[in-house]
């Protein structure tokens, strides 16, 4: 699935392509994703100019004169900048074709992905409820601290909760977990505020990492320009049970959490 370093990543790759444009036409092959596609879509968008391309969590927003596309890439969706002489493939749902000739292809596979039109992004019930981005200065490790207070949930699913904060996804909260030393069941409110602070600069350091590297490809992301990102070959943890601890030489266990993967050093982490 592709976390916030995947969206980040592909909302650099098309906001060169997209911003200042406008918006010739939208077509529709497949309106039946995770919600399905507005019926108007096409005429709230077409002859608006894109302003700007940004993000909020896994969100990316086209955001045009009188409204915005919110877009999300579900488990297996990408953008993509194309010309008009690419042929169509299986899965390309929806086309937004730019005046300059550029086309803006979403592509998604298991269709989990998302196409909605809201006039005010920032109250729409999906947007809402979010919590701080992880790069920036509302993220804080007192924040989490006061947040954890009375909490019995293990610090790895509490990281992960949106409402906290948005992008830690399970690759990267593994990571960030393994450079603070922290163990990924400890109950959050057990971590004393040090460890807090030392936990935001781990996040921090590797969802910066991530973007710089265009995100982790292990399965279905490409960028928008279909290249692969290249930050899974530098993972410490994830997906390396029974690797040597890269600090250690420990072997790395691995557990399940919520059904999610999860890899640990037992000796560095406690």
């Amino acid at each position: 699935m592709p976390e916030l370093p995947e969206v980040e990543t592909t909302r650099r790759g098309v906001a060169p392509y997209c911003e200042g444009q406008t918006v010739a036409r939208v077509t529709v092959r497949n309106g039946s994703l995770r919600w399905p596609v507005p019926e108007d879509l096409a005429a709230q968008m077409e002859g608006q100019i894109i302003r700007t391309v940004d993000r909020r969590a896994k969100y990316l927003f086209l955001n045009l004169d009188h409204g915005t596309a919110i877009i999300h890439l579900g488990m297996s969706g990408s953008l993509r900048i194309i010309t008009d002489n690419t042929p169509v493939q299986k899965h390309d749902h929806i086309d937004l074709v730019l005046h300059s000739g550029v086309i803006l292809r979403f592509n998604d596979p298991r269709r989990f992905g998302c196409w909605l039109w809201s006039d005010s992004a920032a109250t729409h019930p999906l947007i809402a409820s979010l919590g701080p981005e992880p790069l920036s200065p509302e993220f804080t490790g007192r924040m989490l601290f006061r947040l954890s207070r009375s909490k019995n949930t293990p610090v790895k699913s509490f990281i992960m909760d949106s409402h906290v904060v948005v992008g830690v996804g399970n690759i990267y909260a593994n990571e960030a977990l393994f450079k603070a030393g922290i163990y990924p069941r400890r109950k959050a409110g057990r971590i004393s505020l040090d460890r807090y602070l030392r936990l935001v600069e781990s996040i921090r350091e590797t969802l910066s990492a991530a973007i710089l590297m265009g995100g982790t490809t292990l399965r279905d992301f490409v960028n928008s320009d279909g290249k692969p990102g290249y930050f899974a070959q530098s993972l410490l943890v994830y997906g390396r049970s029974g690797e040597p601890c890269p600090q250690c030489g420990t072997p790395l266990k691995e557990i399940r959490m919520s059904g999610r993967s999860t890899v640990y050093c037992g000796r560095c982490q406690r």
